[in-house]
């Protein structure tokens, strides 16, 4: 059996590049304006019952038991095994999570296997 080498379409690269910059992006916002800010901090802590703290709440809790990292983790070994573009999206989104809200070494190790989703051997030339 032949293994077909993994490779992305132009739409392809251009679809993770959006979904990877939305998500760091998004992570960036929740880390830095709703999880490390002392004012929004107490206002939710006090009770308040906004999106930005209900978010805050959902990733505080996931990142404490580090989902992102392990979810990222699970999703770059399937991909390892079966690449795709679906598996590379999935694994992108998780470790763009977990690499900006405090999961760092699984999201690490995770980054490093949806990389090796591409290390198909090269289609021979004769």
């Amino acid at each position: 059996m032949k293994k077909i080498p993994f490779r992305l379409s132009p739409y392809q690269v251009q679809w993770l590049l959006i979904v990877g910059f939305v998500t760091v992006g998004y992570a960036l916002y929740l880390r830095y304006l709703a999880i490390e800010l002392s004012s929004v901090a107490l206002a939710c802590d006090a009770g308040l019952q906004t999106l930005a703290c209900k978010s805050r709440a959902v990733a505080t809790t996931l990142f404490k038991n580090s989902v992102f990292g392990a979810t990222a983790l699970v999703i770059g070994v399937l991909h390892v095994m079966r690449p795709s573009i679906v598996l590379l999206t999935g694994g992108l989104i998780a470790a763009g999570l977990g690499i900006v809200l405090y999961n760092i070494v699984l999201s690490g190790l995770a980054i490093g296997l949806l990389i090796l989703g591409f290390a198909r051997p090269a289609p021979a030339t004769a």
